[in-house]
């Protein structure tokens, strides 16, 4: 039995080394990434049994991503098909004033088209916490439907539910995203919300606390986490906690969103209070940013360390 099952789409990433465009590139850099398993992999670092939920093609690329997620510690549940492909995403590294670029390759995944029959849902059965992503109901309409079950399902077995609203502008508009995730939020208990999808896609206004008293109120999460980039974080539970950013040197910024959820949640399990569990997720996000991949790569040590420490992680 895991603690966290989360449930959710991984995808290859290719990036052209540092420097380069990726209409003039010859090669790339690859790593696994999706806002699920990274979670998954964030809240097992902390010592969390984590498993991921998914379908993939019985594929070598496939294979690629199991293979990755285990190495750091996940099980895998994968419902594996004959049909379908792999999702990649092109991540362009750009700075000022080009920015950053990504190009998403995710057409015909397996993912799209699994029904809780294809999946193994004995771990959302069973585990403490399950989680899942905006992204995931965005993928279609049958991933919206497999996500509200399993979601129903976590919450008849006596699970909490974590959603993190991870608006992709990408995959659809403001107003699809609003009709379908608030359908939801019934089945969530604890909501985490970046205050610019708060206010683009959910229409909310005003100061960030008020923002965040109006979710717990109107859909009665338990919790509601609001991430405000480099401002930090805040949560409305049981009273109002703020947490600043830690400052870090970004070395990588994708996936420190998903540490933030994972370093919170695994606080969580051990019963810890908010602040506890806010300042938790803050050093995961900044110990994240500091390593390439989307994966997170620390341990309670260093989590430690950075919370001891005013934010800086001491050489051990």
């Amino acid at each position: 039995m895991s603690e966290l099952v989360t449930f959710g789409e991984t995808m290859l990433r290719l990036s052209p080394p540092s420097g380069q465009r990726l209409s003039r590139v010859d090669n790339f850099d690859v790593h696994v990434g999706g806002a699920e398993s990274n979670v998954a992999v964030a809240a097992a670092n902390l010592g969390v049994e984590s498993t991921w939920l998914s379908a993939l093609p019985d594929t070598a690329l496939g294979e690629r991503i199991v293979h990755a997620l285990r190495g750091e510690g996940i099980e895998t549940e994968v419902a594996w098909t004959d049909t379908g492909r792999v999702g990649t995403y092109y991540l362009e590294r750009g700075g000022m004033p080009r920015g950053d670029s990504v190009v998403y390759d995710r057409d015909d995944t397996p993912i799209r088209d699994a029904t809780p029959d294809d999946l193994q849902t004995a771990p959302v059965q069973s585990a403490e916490y399950v989680f899942t992503s905006g992204i995931t109901p965005a993928l279609s309409a049958q991933s919206a439907a497999t996500t509200a079950a399993l979601l129903e399902t976590a919450q008849e077995s006596g699970a909490k539910t974590a959603f993190d609203l991870n608006y992709r502008s990408k995959l659809w508009t403001p107003s699809e995203a609003r009709q379908t995730l608030t359908d939801l939020f019934a089945m969530v208990d604890i909501l985490f919300v970046a205050e610019r999808d708060a206010r683009t896609v959910l229409g909310y206004d005003g100061e960030s606390a008020a923002i965040a008293r109006s979710l717990a109120d109107r859909y009665d999460f338990e919790t509601v986490v609001l991430t405000r980039g480099d401002a930090g974080a805040l949560a409305i539970g049981d009273g109002l906690v703020e947490q600043p950013a830690f400052e870090t040197d970004t070395v990588d910024a994708v996936g420190s969103g998903d540490a933030f959820v994972g370093g919170f949640l695994a606080r969580r399990f051990d019963d810890a209070e908010l602040d506890d569990a806010l300042a938790t997720g803050a050093a995961a996000a900044a110990l994240k940013r500091t390593v390439v991949g989307d994966m997170a790569q620390f341990d309670s040590a260093d989590i430690a360390s950075v919370l001891d420490n005013g934010g800086t992680a001491i050489d051990r």
